[in-house]
This record gives structure tokens, sequence and C-alpha cells, in this order.
């Protein structure tokens, strides 16, 4: 039997991805930072194949993820050129975000697919609200609208995650100010509601859940997956229209920034919220799986995602 989205869903135990502890340092990412601005991006990609290697050997867990993830994607088993891909590609864009976070997006051969969609919205005067997931880089997005386009982009997160991406971005250019709207406050949603009335962009990532966050199953490669709730409703709740945004690392210096109309919660009643919450998470689960199958080793979730 079906449950909507409003009346019945599971309460999640705390997300295998929260209980991993944290790789890497402060020094440790700013010698990457370090070496990637003195020495260049050819020289600095050159570290990322024995820092790939390093990880594939001493995180079992995270290759075990990467195998099973790679095993439904690829529709085979995954062999050590498989993992060892899906490591190097997440390196690359975090080597990537090093140069976009400082300004230089214009190194970059960025190719946009529905831009269109996201002029639409903001012709409207209320903003665009954007949902993606850890499915390449979110960054190149961010960048792609602030530097080609004009248009401010701030990020809605738990305080917990944006604790940890201050602490990143400090690290990587301190004098970087990247608007970061905490969720979980009381103050929240009229911060994210007066960021949207004042004409920005406000990017979420759907694809990892929080302890005691409504989630609903949905099926996922072939298997169902848990997905969160909390982005569907506070587009319900705002009464706005939803846009789904993918950044794929094609490989080299190439991005394609892909855009799609997910939802649009305006004229949608009170009595009908739950099963139009239901129906979005399904598309966008449908849709996560179409990118992963289009660019397979731009996912970055290194844990087990339907456990």
């Amino acid at each position: 039997m079906r449950r909507h989205a409003n009346a019945g869903l599971e309460a999640q135990r705390a997300p295998e991805w929260l209980a991993r502890p944290e790789r890497g340092s402060a020094r440790t990412i700013r010698f990457i930072v370090w070496v990637a601005l003195r020495l260049g991006r050819p020289a600095a990609r050159l570290l990322l194949y024995p820092i790939c290697l390093y990880f594939f050997l001493f995180s079992g867990a995270a290759r075990a993820a990467s195998r099973k993830y790679l095993g439904k994607v690829l529709g085979r088993p995954p062999g050590f050129g498989d993992v060892f891909r899906h490591y190097h590609t997440f390196a690359a864009t975090i080597l990537d975000r090093v140069y976009l976070l400082n300004g230089q997006y214009g190194r970059f051969d960025v190719r946009a697919y529905g831009a269109d969609i996201v002029d639409s919205v903001l012709a409207r005067g209320d903003g665009c609200l954007l949902l993606g997931a850890h499915i390449g880089s979110f960054e190149i997005i961010r960048s792609l609208g602030r530097d080609a386009r004009g248009l401010r982009v701030s990020l809605v997160m738990y305080e917990e995650n944006a604790r940890k991406l201050n602490a990143v971005l400090e690290a990587i250019n301190p004098d970087l100010n990247l608007q970061v709207i905490p969720l979980g406050k009381l103050d929240s949603m009229l911060k994210l509601d007066e960021a949207l009335r004042s004409g920005a962009c406000v990017g979420m990532l759907g694809d990892r859940t929080i302890e005691a966050e409504g989630t609903l199953a949905c099926p996922f490669l072939g298997e169902p997956a848990q997905l969160a709730v909390g982005p569907m409703r506070i587009a319900a709740m705002l009464k706005r229209p939803l846009v789904l945004m993918f950044g794929l690392y094609r490989g080299g210096s190439r991005y394609d920034v892909h855009f799609e109309r997910l939802a649009d919660f305006g004229a949608v009643g009170r009595r009908d919220r739950g099963a139009a919450i239901e129906q979005a998470l399904r598309q966008y689960a449908e849709r996560m799986e179409h990118y992963c199958r289009l660019a397979p080793y731009n996912w970055f979730n290194f844990y087990d995602f339907w456990k």
C-alpha cells in the first residue's frame, strides 16, 4: 500500500553518511590549495593519481559502496579501473572547486542546457528554487549563475553541514563570502523566502537525509532508497516552482550543466500537498537515475545509499 508523503513517513535513524568520520583536515586542504594555485592545474591533477590510489587502498567501506553503486549503474561487475575512475572523477571536481572558489571560472568549458527554464522562473520576480544532488559539481552551477549570468546564488543546508562547509571554504578562500542559509532555526524559512523574493537563486541538495527527518522509499537503480521529503516540503510551503540542476563533469576542463522543471507547487492546495510532494520526490529519483546513467562516475555518495 502506498503512503502519502505527509502521512506515514519513516523517521530515519542516523544516516550512514553522517556516521562516517571526515577525512582530511584544514591543513591538508590548505596544502592542496597551495599546490593548485602555485603549481597550476596540470601539476595538481597529476597528484590526484597517488591520492586516489591511497584512498582506494585504505577506504574499504567507501570502496565497497562504490562497487555496489557501479554494479547497479553499469549493469556489470565493476573492475579496478571503474572504481579508480569513480574516485578520480570525484577528486577532479574537488580540485576544480579550488579554482572556481578563487574566481577562475573562465578556465572551464561550461555548456548549459535548459538555462531558459531558470530565466523564465526568475522573470516571475520571485527568485528560483533549485534542487540538485551529490552528482557532479554544485560549484560549477553556482559559478555559472554568478560569473556568466550575473545571478546571486545561495545554498540551503542544515546547520551542521553549513558548519563543515564554512570550515572548508575558510581553508580554500578566506575572503570568500558564500551565502548559506542554515535550516533548523526559527527564522530559516523567513530567510529563505526573503532570498527568493529578492530575486536570488537558492539551491538545495536533496539526496542525503538527516536523523529523524521524514523520508519516502523511491525506486532508484533497481532498489528502493529512502529520500528526504524536506526539500519538497519547503517548495510546497513556499508555493514555488522547483527546478532540477545537475553539473556533470565530462573530463578535462568540460562541464555540462543541466536544468529541468520538476514541480510547481504554486497552485497546490493543502489537501493535495502530500500527493504532489510524493509525485515530485519519485520524479526526482527517476531523474537522478537518468543522470547517473548519463555520467555514471559523477555519483559522489561513497556510502551504501540503499542501506
